[in-house]
């Protein structure tokens, strides 16, 4: 029986820290995609305050143009993280899976156990 519940307990345990990793991966997406939004409203206020909007234009402004590389990265990185964040969902779900057939078999066991009694 104890062994039993230490199992379950870890079991827990390891669906808990799976579903903060998600809670993690999905906040990091969200705030990646608002600084690129920001980013993309500077890049805009930039463009408007020199006149130039033509990335290739030799006058483009040096600051809308660095910006528009980290944004770039920023919506890159975000999309990586959709990645990391499939890939935790379905080691999530499988804990998740795991643990309640454990605990299905522990009740199953136990009302046997409590039948014989």
């Amino acid at each position: 029986m104890k062994a039993r519940d230490s199992l379950i307990r870890l079991k827990r345990f390891q669906v808990d820290e799976r579903r903060r990793r998600l809670g993690q991966i999905e906040l990091m997406i969200q705030d990646f995609e608002r600084m690129a939004q920001d980013l993309e409203r500077e890049i805009k206020a930039e463009e408007e305050r020199s006149g130039i909007s033509d990335l290739s234009h030799f006058a483009y402004p040096t600051y809308a143009r660095a910006a528009a590389t980290r944004r770039d990265n920023l919506k890159c990185s975000a999309e990586e993280l959709r990645g990391q964040l499939d890939d935790a969902r379905l080691l999530y779900e499988d804990a998740l899976e795991e643990l309640k057939a454990l605990e299905q078999r522990d009740d199953r066991e136990r009302g046997e156990i409590r039948a014989q009694a």
